[in-house]
């Protein structure tokens, strides 16, 4: 007796995820490529640590499992979340289209219900303003304060109060990768203290940008604890509430009205202020 996994077609994840990556980079824009490509490496990441090296043997409940691991290993809210889980249903769609997971395993996907409030309260973004903001910051703000904020938050999902407790020696661009550190005696704390610890990986666009921005924009400044802040201002570490205005100023619809070029990496890769 056939099964349905008898008409599948042994894929491992991050074979599928590279196909699915090339397709989506047919009818979509490079900036929301790099958002399905972070939001899908966390995926393949938890099939690799969990053994499962063809996609074909997923069920509902490796989902289940996985929406789980992914909330508490990224300290999500629940926001965050819900577009995460959202990626990963439409990745499994398209998988069923290719006969590498059963047809209908998408619906499988639980997506965390937000509530219209909820969205409000938490400055949530469509994807598509979101991707071009970044398109803007890219073009006319390359590198820039505005830029490394907006990025930085929007790629990793990490909470203002992480951004703000990063210092520049917890970013890695070799490995592409910044690393969260709780430093309750020097001035900054994760919400879960040392639970919150880890590593995070990040696009080499990210990489590059902050590599620039820490080169050529950042002011160079300490705080008090003789550390050297990642997000920095001419008075020390970037408040929190310097990071809010920010962004509330970046997502303005008035912010893409009247372009200032500030930094433009150059043909060659450098990098040059005008």
């Amino acid at each position: 007796m056939r099964t349905i996994h008898d008409t599948l077609e042994p894929i491992e994840p991050s074979a599928a995820r590279e196909l699915f990556l090339k397709h989506k980079a047919t009818d979509v824009g490079e900036n929301t490529v790099q958002s399905y490509a972070y939001r899908t490496d966390h995926f393949v990441r938890w099939c690799d640590e969990n053994d499962i090296d063809n996609m074909n043997d997923l069920s509902g409940r490796d989902l289940q499992e996985y929406r789980l691991w992914r909330q508490e290993e990224g300290d999500l809210k629940k926001i965050t979340l819900h577009q995460q889980m959202s990626t990963i249903r439409v990745f499994l769609k398209w998988c069923g289209s290719i006969e590498a997971v059963p047809a209908d395993l998408y619906e499988k996907v639980m997506v965390p219900r937000v509530r219209p409030e909820q969205e409000r309260n938490d400055e949530t973004l469509e994807a598509e303003k979101a991707e071009a903001i970044l398109d803007h910051l890219a073009k006319f703000h390359y590198a820039s304060r505005e830029h490394a904020v907006f990025m930085l938050l929007w790629e990793t999902g990490i909470r203002i109060g992480a951004a703000n407790a990063l210092d520049i020696s917890d970013v890695d661009v070799e490995e592409k990768q910044i690393n969260l550190v709780h430093r309750p005696n020097q001035g900054t704390r994760l919400k879960n203290g040392r639970g919150g610890e880890r590593p995070i990986a990040i696009s080499t666009e990210l990489a590059e940008m902050l590599e620039d921005y820490i080169d050529y924009t950042r002011p160079e400044k300490t705080d008090e604890y003789d550390r050297e802040p990642l997000l920095s201002t001419s008075q020390g570490r970037m408040a929190r509430a310097t990071m809010r205005r920010l962004i509330y100023r970046t997502t303005a619809p008035c912010f893409r009205g009247s372009p200032v070029l500030t930094v433009l990496r150059g043909a060659q890769g450098s990098v040059a202020s005008l």
